[in-house]
């Protein structure tokens, strides 16, 4: 929860469309959320936001925003899903209904609707919610409940098998880089075909503007292929406790993260698993194992999208590496390095690394000081150049 009149009236901002230059997501209020959280100062964090505003690191500003075509209302709701479209109606939706139902009820009665769609518009509009949920954000939050509506792009849990007996997140990891070491140039053909818009055009139920983002669309059209090992829930998702699934996730994704320092797509599994446990604990307990299998399942959909696994002699080995290794002294001996950290994330124009830094140093903490997490915090990314695509103007 932050207590700053200055942040709270950036998070309640409204002035601009939760995307820009067509699908590109709007990242100023999960910047606000970071920098507050990792103790910059309210003019600090004011000064990013106004810079951002004008000129993102992607080099267009915000946009103003747009006009609803439809009005969203209990009965339609669901009809619009992934089709980007009235997202201030669907903001006024929520708003309406947490006024009359509260924020509780709001989140019980709708998330678990929206969850397979959770990796939509590259996950930021899980991002909006879990961390606006972290900051105690009321408005934020009706942005990131109507952002997932506009955005949802499917993990389709509902294919979910129970056929991996691993019992770890790291043994169901290696497990599946054994499959794609044994057959990886197969794989990586067809995860770069499928990729790949045919000629004849974007495949029906994929909106037109995800293919000219790429990335997005390989997303896509992964989730709604889907591979026998994207579907194989691990046992220990069942068969182990809540907490203990959690802390396995947040040292799979890191680790994955850690394969290709400064992926900027790995990041992004970081940041949105934090999102997700956020959201997680605002549900009834008997979802969380169903938050936590809709992250599994799309978080395998992402990495197969990249179309080249990393190789289990890689994982492998950084798994030796860090299993048991915390670093010694605790927070006293290690708080310089970790203020260099932070302060090195406040001079990042790319929003992306203070996220890094909050998760990473909260999961250091957490974990009374596991070395992967202090390692991964200072792997910066940079943002990626947009592809070929965006010489051509948004399709909406």
């Amino acid at each position: 929860m932050i207590n700053s009149p200055v942040i709270e009236q950036l998070l309640d901002d409204r002035s601009y469309h939760i995307e820009f230059n067509g699908h590109l997501s709007n990242h100023s209020k999960h910047a606000v959320v970071a920098l507050a959280l990792l103790g910059a100062s309210p003019d600090r964090i004011k000064e990013y936001y106004d810079n951002y505003a004008k000129l993102t690191t992607y080099g267009y500003g915000l946009e103003p925003p747009r006009p609803s075509k439809y009005v969203i209302t209990e009965e339609n709701w669901k009809e619009f899903f992934g089709q980007r479209t009235s997202f201030s109606s669907y903001c006024e939706f929520f708003d309406r209904k947490e006024r009359e139902l509260g924020m509780d009820e709001v989140l019980r009665r709708y998330v678990p609707t929206l969850l397979p769609g959770w990796v939509g518009a590259f996950t930021h509009a899980t991002i909006h919610l879990g961390w606006a949920l972290e900051a105690g954000s009321r408005w934020m939050t009706v942005e990131g409940l109507a952002y997932m509506a506009f955005s949802y792009v499917s993990c389709y849990p509902e294919r979910a098998s129970s056929a991996d007996a691993g019992a770890s997140g790291v043994d169901s990891l290696l497990r599946i880089a054994d499959a794609w070491d044994a057959d990886r140039e197969q794989l990586r053909r067809w995860a770069q075909e499928l990729g790949t818009v045919p000629e004849s055009g974007v495949p029906e139920g994929i909106h037109p503007e995800l293919a000219r983002s790429g990335l997005q669309y390989r997303n896509a059209r992964m989730l709604a292929e889907g591979h026998p090992l994207i579907y194989d829930t691990p046992s220990w998702i069942a068969d182990q406790d809540v907490a203990t699934s959690w802390e396995q996730l947040y040292y799979t994704a890191t680790l994955l993260y850690l394969s290709r320092p400064g992926d900027f797509v790995l990041l992004h599994l970081i940041t949105s698993l934090h999102a997700m446990e956020q959201i997680a604990a605002r549900l009834p307990e008997d979802m969380h194992r169903y938050v936590i299998t809709c992250y599994w399942t799309a978080m395998l959909g992402v990495v197969f999208a990249l179309a080249d696994f990393p190789k289990r002699a890689k994982l492998e080995a950084l798994h030796s590496a860090f299993e048991d290794t915390v670093d010694a002294g605790g927070n006293e001996t290690w708080r310089p390095d970790w203020e260099l950290t932070v302060a090195r994330s406040f001079e990042e124009e790319e929003e992306h690394n203070p996220k890094l830094v909050h998760v990473m140093r909260r999961m250091w903490e957490r974990t009374g000081g596991r070395s992967i997490y202090r390692t991964a915090a200072a792997q910066f990314t940079a943002t990626p150049a947009l592809p070929p695509s965006f010489e051509q103007p948004p399709t909406e």
